[in-house]
């Protein structure tokens, strides 16, 4: 079992993304054996991560507020509780287009050692 209270949250800079603060929740940084990691992003109004294929699975949750996700080919809108599972080598923008804060957990496995 591993708990990690938000105050000993680690704050990251994910690459790509502007006007975007986020923080490991769950982490091997933070102890956690888990073989994946969960983030915690907040995106600001006009907020966005850049176009970007990952070799690795996703799965992004909205908790707060409306983030667009668009593909090669369409273009989803997720609100409170909604959540995608992006697969490897997807290529993606996220951008929240609204005035309001957007929030999203991010849950996602280690790369290969």
């Amino acid at each position: 079992m591993k708990v990690t209270r938000v105050e000993e949250a680690v704050k990251y800079n994910p690459p790509k993304h502007h006007d975007c603060y986020a923080m490991h929740l769950q982490h091997k940084n933070l102890g956690c054996e888990a073989p994946y990691w969960v983030g915690c992003s907040y995106y600001l109004p006009g907020a966005k991560a850049e176009w970007d294929a990952s070799p690795l699975d996703k799965i992004y949750i909205v908790l707060e507020g409306e983030l667009t996700i668009e593909f090669e080919d369409q273009m989803v809108k997720l609100g409170p509780m909604d959540s995608i599972f992006i697969g490897p080598g997807e290529n993606r923008e996220v951008r929240n287009e609204t005035n309001q804060v957007a929030t999203m957990l991010v849950v996602m496995p280690y790369p290969p050692a």
